[in-house]
């Protein structure tokens, strides 16, 4: 039976971790605009400012230092598409090894030249990190290398447990919790085994996107659950199935976890950025929106918590998503449907709702509309607020003023296409099914959606953006009959890419509809 390491095993590996001969002691600044605005002290832990930009390294080469000499001789091997990759091929390069890291063929090239860079071996395998991790077990046995796992290791776990012991080192007055991004489960196991065997009255809290949760449902299962799938906005964090002993860590030391949404975490980028003029990818912000969510919830003041910025490896294209959600995640921005008649002076008496707005005049952010009526017209439009919880009350308000109006704040079908693309009615469109894809950012993914089709499945509607990422989010039309619905169902499971059925929403009925 395996023996597990026990808390005082875990300090003392954490103690003796060897990180620091290719990682810095990273700074733990405070974020003073952020401070203000939550009344809480807030600090920052920049492991952003990594070598590779990332915590990860930290892991990677404490448990690249403790193979033996003939093991670094034959070389070690991982499957990432990301910060772990960088790590290890950087924490080989500093011990003279050989080092094989086996990618996604979706991965960006961005990360595939900054791992060659460091002296890495790429090898591009499969569609996703699954195809990939088979990959490398099986050149780990015909190559005889050593896999270096990217979280649910010990030595993996006490390497990341060094920033837990700095923070203690670097902040000497109270300190109420610490907030850390979940993917497999490495770094909050390390931070919490060594802030729970020195300072057990500081809380740790685990942080996870609302859709890569597998931590979460795992502890609420009280067993290891395997996602179906997980959201791409925080790729660092998209794990299927958290570590065994990450989880078994965890699970005994862990006082609370938070799930935070996109938006959030937008909003948590900029909120960054606002404070140390750093981008941070979405997995080093996610512990800042947590703990704004976790100061809104409970109301505090006067605490001090610390975040880590767990990295910063962002495709700059992506910015231009993150710019644009940022509003809305902070609820800067209410986005509302609003249907006004079709009739001369009805335009001026919205503007002059608008500006009768109770709290003062607000900003027209976005304004969308096209004939479509003659009775009635449907106007999606975008206003600043003054604080959150405000675009639900601005609806509200329209009503009153006889303008019946839909808060579309936290609506993702509006937010991600129908505020690009309004006024698409048409009366052609008859047995329409409306469809939300993720497809993977790569040749050949729309050929594989067109050749699963049905011949007579016509496409009605499409809209697609480039955000910048590894995947691409589409919205499709297509004129499915009623006799056809089940074999539409099996062509939906067939496929294989994640959906939303948006048929019922009633955004599409208001704006795009047949």
């Amino acid at each position: 039976m395996k023996k597990h390491l026990q808390p005082a095993d875990y300090l003392k590996k954490i103690l003796t971790a060897r990180v620091y001969d290719v990682a810095v002691e990273s700074a733990l600044e405070p974020a003073r605009n952020l401070s203000r605005r939550l009344h809480n002290k807030i600090l920052l832990k920049r492991e952003d400012q990594q070598p590779v930009f990332s915590f990860k390294l930290r892991g990677a080469y404490n448990k690249m230092a403790h193979l033996t000499q003939e093991q670094l001789e034959r070389g070690v091997i991982c499957a990432s598409a990301g910060n772990h990759a960088q790590g290890v091929a950087l924490s080989a390069h500093r011990l003279g090894s050989r080092a094989v890291i086996v990618m996604p063929v979706t991965t960006p090239q961005l990360k595939v030249d900054a791992v060659k860079a460091l002296g890495g071996e790429v090898v591009l395998h499969g569609d996703s990190y699954s195809d990939a991790h088979a990959h490398a077990m099986e050149l780990e046995q015909a190559q005889g290398l050593t896999f270096v796992h990217p979280f649910d290791d010990p030595d993996v776990i006490a390497g990341q447990g060094t920033i837990a012991m700095e923070i203690l080192r670097q902040h000497q007055g109270p300190l109420d919790a610490v907030f850390v991004a979940i993917g497999g489960g490495g770094l909050i196991a390390g931070v919490a085994s060594y802030i729970k065997a020195l300072r057990p009255e500081i809380k740790v809290i685990g942080v996870q996107m609302n859709d890569s949760d597998a931590m979460l449902q795992s502890v609420n299962a009280k067993k290891r659950v395997t996602l179906s799938d997980v959201g791409l906005f925080s790729d660092g964090t998209a794990v299927k199935l958290v570590g065994e002993e990450t989880f078994r860590v965890a699970g005994d030391l862990v006082d609370g976890y938070i799930s935070v949404d996109t938006d959030a975490v937008c909003a948590a980028i900029k909120d960054v950025f606002v404070d140390t003029r750093s981008i941070v990818e979405p997995a080093g912000a996610m512990a800042v929106a947590a703990i704004k969510q976790y100061v809104s919830e409970h109301k505090t003041r006067g605490q001090t918590y610390a975040a880590i910025l767990c990295g910063a490896n962002m495709n700059f294209d992506r910015l231009r998503f993150v710019a644009e959600r940022a509003e809305v995640g902070e609820e800067r921005e209410a986005l509302l449907a609003v249907t006004i008649p079709e009739e001369r002076g009805s335009f001026k008496r919205f503007c002059e709702t608008i500006g009768g707005l109770p709290g003062g005049m607000r900003n027209v952010t976005e304004f969308n509309y096209r004939i479509s009526d003659t009775a009635e017209a449907h106007v999606f439009v975008g206003l600043t607020t003054h604080g959150k919880g405000e675009s639900g009350r601005i609806a509200n308000n329209f009503t009153r003023q006889g303008f019946k109006a839909l808060d579309l704040t936290h609506d993702e079908l509006a937010k991600e296409h129908v505020r690009h693309m309004v006024g698409g009615h048409s009366t052609l469109a008859r047995d329409e099914r409306l469809l939300r894809f993720v497809f993977p950012e790569r040749p050949g993914a729309l050929l594989k959606f067109l050749s699963h089709m049905r011949p007579g499945w016509n496409i009605t509607l499409f809209h697609y953006r480039n955000q910048g990422a590894d995947y691409g989010r589409i919205l499709v039309g297509m004129q499915v009959p009623q006799a056809d619905h089940q074999a539409f169902k099996n062509f939906l499971e067939t496929l294989g890419y994640p959906y939303v059925d948006e048929t019922d929403n009633p955004v599409y009925r208001l704006f795009l509809g047949g």
